[in-house]
């Protein structure tokens, strides 16, 4: 079922996250202490996720100043393609250099206040959200090229200490498969 990202305050603090990657290392939020960082939430399962994640990964490689961690909070119970061995074949697949975490308590998931995957909530060097919403406006079938104008130009702004203007356009995608 198609969502919405919720549109959190901007300035909110990074929560504090410690979670295991979908290949076993441990990653916690203080590990980007003082860097920009991308928290993406995302799954295997999710066709809005698949359109866009060979373009997120072209993305992120013109960006290597920026700390990024993928976040699946999905119930595998629910969605059983959303397991560790899943989505580290995706993060492969994808060309997807950064930590893919997993969030089985869902706990991390509604500290961000995520509601879809893909949602992105990007965090300046001093840990405070500077935007959050969509990767652009393409989603499956709408005929939209996937650009990720909307998120590389947050990421460019915020990498210039600049304010990310708003209106922010909310992240449409694959409910997240709460317990």
């Amino acid at each position: 079922m198609a969502a919405e990202s919720t549109m959190v305050p901007l300035g909110t603090p990074l929560p504090a996250f410690r979670l295991p990657s979908a290949t076993g290392e441990e990653v916690a939020a203080e590990d980007y202490d003082g860097r920009m960082l991308l928290v993406a939430f995302l799954s295997q399962h999710c066709p809005y996720v698949q359109h866009v994640e060979q373009g997120l990964g072209e993305l992120l490689a013109r960006h290597p100043e920026l700390a990024v961690v993928g976040v699946c909070s999905n119930d595998t119970g629910i969605s059983p393609d959303d397991t560790p061995d899943r989505l580290a074949e995706q993060a492969e697949r994808a060309g997807w250099g950064f930590p893919y975490l997993v969030d089985e308590s869902q706990e991390v998931g509604r500290a961000f206040g995520a509601a879809c995957t893909p949602d992105f909530f990007l965090f300046d060097a001093e840990g405070r959200l500077a935007y959050r919403g969509a990767m652009d406006d393409s989603s499956p079938g709408n005929g939209r090229p996937v650009t990720g104008e909307l998120l590389e130009g947050a990421i460019v702004a915020v990498g210039n200490g600049e304010t990310v203007p708003e209106p922010h356009r909310p992240a449409m995608g694959c409910s997240i498969k709460w317990r």
